[in-house]
């Protein structure tokens, strides 16, 4: 038993071994037909369940309330393929940018590989935060603006501007540690 099971109610631990042993060949299926690809097709099965995993120990999903596992595996399993879309497109983009460098500014492999690595938190880190928490950091961070032009563009007020400025430096700071 792994350790996330361990620390699932017995009656969880059995609700998602039904879900996995009865959905995962379907879900891997539906997968492999989206991506054409057995194997990206399988890490995602993977990912879809591990989420799945993860919002059971946060108590964010009541799996005996489930009543179309199918439709909700493919919800989870979408937002899954859109995070590997959108890791697909950093990389693309971070690739694209770097072909266009000079060759003295080339960087070697295990170099690509950290940068890429650091994108990908990036993106996860600003994933995780509230849209509209998200929207003023880049504003702030990305663009320059100022707390008080980010009020006046979002039409909020300046004090909710700080606000949400605090909270994404204090999700960078808890990722950072």
């Amino acid at each position: 038993m792994s350790a996330a099971q361990s620390s699932l109610p017995s009656s969880n631990q059995q609700l998602i071994h039904t879900l996995y042993s009865e959905h995962h060949g379907w879900l891997h299926g539906w997968l492999r037909r989206k991506l054409g690809d057995a194997h990206h097709a399988a890490d995602l099965a993977h990912d879809t369940f591990v989420r799945i995993l993860t919002a059971c120990r946060a108590q964010e999903l009541a799996l005996e309330a489930l009543r179309e596992p199918r439709a909700y595996l493919t919800t989870v399993a979408g937002r899954v393929l859109l995070n590997h879309y959108r890791r697909l497109s950093l990389e693309q983009a971070w690739l694209a940018a770097l072909a266009a460098q000079p060759e003295p500014f080339a960087v070697s492999p295990e170099e690509r590989l950290s940068i890429l690595q650091t994108l990908n938190e990036v993106d996860a880190l600003l994933d995780a935060l509230p849209p509209r928490t998200r929207t003023v950091f880049l504003l702030s961070q990305l663009e320059g603006l100022t707390y008080a032009q980010i009020a006046g563009r979002m039409d909020i007020a300046l004090r909710t501007v700080k606000r949400h400025m605090a909270q994404a430096f204090e999700e960078c700071l808890v990722q950072v540690a």
